[in-house]
């Protein structure tokens, strides 16, 4: 298996650790999707006992990243187009809120910490690394909003929808389109204007939906 393994049987944290470990692999697209999870050889990679893989392997499949099946065990979890589709609507309509929250809250770190993300995504020629600065962009921006259930929601979104944004970006011209919406809504915020990044952050997010659709089809 393709998952970054520790000898943690000394960790009170063995589950986190490897629910981190999996679910990295997982965004990553180091493990494809239908591929199973044996907790035998997970609890034998990292050196633990069964239980807390399957305490891992359980809040995976709470994520929608792993599903379980009768024979079978836990495999990687797929995504349909519509359920793609479903997800993307989903944040369009709660992350423009956390950003017009944000915005009146953010600090000079914040948004130099953002256009850092935005420049690193120009300069990148690693695929992983669009997607890993992609995630950073958003979430540091929405982490000034004070709402952590909000945030919390929206993380388990992006988990599920994660591979597939990193395809569309490779794949398509996503990455060009990506970054300078980027930089328009780091303007925004820079100048206060919470509605106008809230808007740019909807159109920005309904736009991938679009790329991402195409590509699928």
């Amino acid at each position: 298996m393709k998952i970054q393994s520790y000898d943690i049987s000394r960790t009170a944290s063995a589950a986190t650790l490897i629910f981190d470990a999996i679910r990295e692999a997982i965004i990553k697209g180091e493990l494809a999707q239908g591929e199973p999870l044996r907790q035998e050889d997970i609890a034998r990679a990292f050196n633990v006992s069964r239980i807390p893989v399957r305490e891992a392997l359980l809040r995976l499949e709470q994520h929608g990243l792993i599903t379980s099946a009768r024979y079978k065990g836990a495999v990687v979890a797929g995504l349909s187009l519509d359920e793609a589709r479903e997800i993307f609507d989903f944040r369009a309509l709660l992350e423009p809120e956390v950003i017009r929250r944000a915005v009146p809250r953010m600090s000079s770190q914040v948004l130099d910490a953002a256009s850092q993300c935005c420049e690193a995504f120009g300069r990148g020629d690693d695929p992983m690394l669009w997607g890993d600065l992609n995630r950073r962009f958003h979430t540091t921006l929405y982490a000034a909003s004070d709402l952590p259930y909000h945030l919390e929601v929206l993380n388990k979104a992006m988990d599920r929808i994660d591979p597939y944004l990193r395809a569309q970006l490779l794949l398509s011209d996503g990455m060009q389109r990506a970054n300078r919406e980027h930089h328009m809504i780091v303007d925004a915020c820079r100048c206060g204007q919470a509605d106008m990044a809230a808007d740019l952050t909807r159109q920005h997010i309904l736009g991938a939906k679009e790329s991402l659709s195409r590509y699928w089809q």
